[in-house]
């Protein structure tokens, strides 16, 4: 004949696997939001990391941006002293 299963000891394993379960929630919460964190920190490196790689891929265009403006400023330089030295 099956033996009788004794639950004496049920409501200290229901108390006890509460504790169990409160802990591990709290533990998940708070790896949670170190994941959240970790993502933040994530999500503004790859922000400067596309902002340097848009910055190198417009550096060339730029230095020749900026030969282009001081050969106007020459060019115009050249033009003030030409017309200063012809005029007097």
């Amino acid at each position: 004949m099956a033996s009788v299963p004794d639950y004496a000891d049920a409501p200290g394993d229901v108390l006890r696997l509460n504790r169990e379960t409160v802990r591990l929630e709290a533990e998940a919460r708070k790896l949670f939001a170190e994941a959240a964190k970790l993502n933040a920190e994530h999500q503004k490196l790859t922000a400067g990391e596309r902002k340097l790689a848009r910055d190198a891929m417009l550096s060339p265009w730029l230095l020749l941006a900026q030969g282009m403006i001081a050969g106007a400023a020459r060019l115009g330089a050249g033009a003030a002293l030409t017309k200063l030295i012809v005029s007097h």
